[in-house]
């Protein structure tokens, strides 16, 4: 079983998303940057760290939106959402992306997100919950 976490990131109305570079998996597809849980750390500072390498942002995790279970490229995978806010706004440095958008929550329909993350979207869309 894989554990990751997601962060909705929010400002001024308006939240990142970012898309997957192709070649890997979930390659062209977009999502909510986050990443692996390591052994001995809580899902808030995997959270805290894969934001600050992937993206060179720091973010002051918040409420926890839910958890999503479901396949992964290597079997069980579960994902674990959270709000959050950038601590000080600037500039984002793509490692794991090709693009990133800071869309309205009316906008996340039109994009084609990984399977795993598409619960989240439901929810920030007003629809369900994870």
């Amino acid at each position: 079983m894989i554990e990751v976490t997601a962060a909705v990131i929010e400002n001024a109305g308006r939240i990142l998303i970012c898309r997957r570079r192709k070649g890997g998996p979930n390659g062209g597809l977009w999502e909510f940057p986050g990443g692996k849980i390591e052994p001995g750390e809580s899902a808030e500072e995997a959270l805290r760290r894969e934001i600050k390498e992937e993206l060179d942002l720091d973010i002051e995790v918040g409420e926890r939106l839910g958890v999503v279970s479901g396949g992964g490229p290597s079997g069980g995978l579960v994902l674990e959402g959270f709000r959050a806010r950038l601590r000080r706004p600037g500039g984002c440095v793509l490692r794991d992306h090709d693009d990133v958008r800071w869309v309205v929550p009316e906008e996340l329909a039109g994009f084609p997100f990984a399977p795993a993350d598409r619960p989240f979207v439901e929810l920030l869309r007003g629809r369900k919950r994870p």
